[in-house]
């Protein structure tokens, strides 16, 4: 059965283990969220401790069954179910009476709900029968959130039997996928990041979990993030000519986000929603005129209207006002709410120490750092024992890490199998290469500083949760990463989920920083630092000459969001002067990288 949720924001995909049972924690109110499954030992460590909690024996699966990686998943996101079905049933059978958890789910509603002003109507009743139909009615509409989840297409290894052939449709990605496929969750989306991976897209078209229901509604959906309206078309046209349907794109901003970050080329986040709304029904028309066509060679059968789409967005939100424009002015049906909620307890999993570290964060520990092994950004906290052992080993001459996990092993640089560029492996062969080439020193501090910025992340990101539940994940390895978004400089306080989700309706507001910029001015002012980060590292080089056109393409689409945004309509921001000062000073800075550098003839 599809319903939708009661509330109007989403909790995403945080690292590896920030959200690894986030909807055990808020699904019983009816909150969403977001689980990664691609590692599987992780998802494995969970289940051994979860088993135990709801009186159960946990039956590991060994790395020697068949399809292990698979069968791992499937049983943790059932059993996540299970304890979650188990705690709204409970919900449903309590006493509307102050503290009480079926109270809390009413209270955290948001104001204009018509459950919210139906459980207000209850409070005022004083009549025994009527109070009790009204109660019986409020039981019947509490329904838990999603238990969605995320795997990023680039995580995608190949992956061989103990004689050393290669397992068909055995690829990180593709198991994790097939894991999903086989769960009995109904009501969920499966989400897809990082781009498109026609391998993991192809095995999705054979999945007849995903295919529509008589209703023309879906058990299982699928949902694509997005950061462009061309790459939700392209992926979009090449799901659909599978008879896949994507029932929803979430649309992130491509630099103001938490972890890997995949800028555009100087399209605002804005804009970019402006031609979503522009262009909406036209995308809908045009998927669903393949889809269809697809479908009917499939199955025969043919639907009227096209299913239902919907588009969400993500990336620097921190203010109810903001949260209230995108979902007006652009008609998003849900925002999507993820580094604040790394300082609720209630809602995810982070280690203590982690935690007092976010809270004291400032501008200069967030960093858009070259740190992770896939060779794209990735926002990094600095400061954290993952850092403090990475800089460890280098002082000790010993830079990298053990590869254990090798979901990220992709280089074969200097080696027949892939291997990680974080590990110890790696970086001894690369520094080699480098001493060899006997580069100018500043040329070789820069290349040797990109081999010993890379991190481990598959443990990294994982030993939150070991941590928190004193389990162990990979023995002797206890360093923590995490990845918040530079919008966690404005929140400096661990808040229960009440306030957190009070703050997100407008009923109380938990920000450290009362001046703290627009969100829509943040990311522009990242994007001219990126810019200008890169113009210096290719300026007197071949590469600047190589790259002209992109940079003036970047630098014109930085101007065409700013004009855009003088553009926006009152409601659009609270403190409006100070969002068109900071327009004003960002087009100066954008106009001074144009004298500098000539990135356009027109300037």
């Amino acid at each position: 059965m599809n319903y939708p949720s009661p509330h109007t924001f989403h909790i995403p995909v945080m690292g590896l283990a920030y959200t690894i049972d986030s909807p055990i924690k808020v699904a019983r109110f009816g909150i969403s969220s977001v689980i990664s499954i691609v590692e599987d030992r992780l998802v494995e460590m969970m289940r051994s401790y979860y088993y135990p909690t709801i009186g159960q024996k946990y039956i590991p699966i060994g790395t020697k069954e068949e399809d292990y990686r698979a069968k791992r998943i499937t049983d943790y996101l059932d059993l996540v179910n299970t304890i979650v079905t188990a705690q709204v049933e409970k919900i449903r059978k309590e006493n509307f009476e102050p503290g009480s958890e079926i109270v809390k789910y009413f209270e955290l509603l948001p104001d204009d709900c018509e459950l919210k002003k139906k459980y207000r109507q209850l409070l005022l009743l004083t009549e025994p029968s009527a109070k009790e139909k009204l109660e019986t009615y409020l039981r019947q509409q509490i329904k838990p959130g999603r238990i969605d989840v995320n795997i990023m297409t680039k995580t995608d290894r190949d992956n061989y039997n103990g004689n050393g052939e290669l397992l068909q449709d055995g690829s990180d990605a593709v198991a994790a996928l097939r894991g999903y496929a086989k769960t009995k969750l109904t009501n969920s989306t499966i989400i897809f990041s990082a781009g498109m991976n026609p391998r993991l897209y192809n095995y999705l078209e054979n999945c007849k979990e995903f295919d529509v229901n008589e209703d023309g509604g879906f058990t299982k959906k699928v949902a694509i993030k997005v950061s462009d309206y061309r790459s939700a078309l392209i992926q979009g046209k090449y799901l659909a000519k599978k008879g896949v349907w994507v029932s929803e794109f979430r649309i992130e901003s491509g630099l103001n986000c938490g972890g890997h970050a995949f800028a555009t080329e100087g399209y605002l986040l804005g804009p970019i929603l402006d031609e979503f709304k522009l262009n909406r029904q036209e995308l809908i028309d045009t998927l669903f005129e393949i889809y269809n066509a697809a479908l009917y060679k499939k199955t025969g059968r043919k639907f009227i209207y096209p299913p239902r789409m919907i588009f969400s967005a993500q990336g620097g939100i921190g203010t109810h006002e903001e949260d209230f424009f995108l979902r007006r002015h652009y008609d998003i049906e849900s925002t999507g709410w993820g580094t604040p909620f790394l300082l609720v307890p209630e809602a995810t999993t982070v280690d203590d120490a982690t935690l007092e570290l976010l809270a004291a964060a400032k501008e200069k520990d967030i960093t858009l750092s070259r740190n992770s092994p896939l060779g794209v950004r990735f926002h990094y906290l600095k400061g954290t024992s993952a850092d403090a052992e990475k800089a460890s080993r280098i002082k000790n001459g010993k830079p990298g890490s053990p590869c254990t996990e090798k979901h990220l092993a992709f280089n074969t640089e200097f080696t027949k199998e892939s291997i990680c560029t974080a590990s110890h492996k790696y970086q001894a062969l690369k520094i080699a290469e480098l001493q060899s080439l006997r580069l100018p020193e500043p040329e070789y501090n820069r290349q040797l500083a990109e081999v010993l910025d890379k991190e481990c992340l598959c443990v990294g990101l994982s030993n939150a949760a070991a941590i928190s539940y004193k389990q162990t994940f990979v023995k002797k390895l206890n360093a923590v990463t995490i990845c918040p978004g530079p919008n966690i400089v404005h929140f400096s306080k661990i808040v229960s989920l009440k306030k957190m989700v009070a703050h997100i309706y407008g009923r109380a507001n938990i920000l450290a920083n009362t001046n703290r910029p627009h969100m829509f001015i943040t990311e522009l002012n990242l994007y001219i630092d990126y810019l200008r980060e890169q113009l210096i590292a290719d300026f007197h080089t071949e590469q600047f000459v190589k790259r002209k056109k992109y940079y003036n393409s970047f630098y014109q689409n930085l101007r065409s969001g700013i004009k855009y945004y003088r553009s926006l309509p009152p409601v659009a921001v609270a403190r409006r002067n100070e969002f068109f000062k900071a327009l004003y000073y960002a087009e100066i800075e954008l106009d001074s990288l144009n004298y500098q550098y000539t990135l356009s003839d027109k300037g």
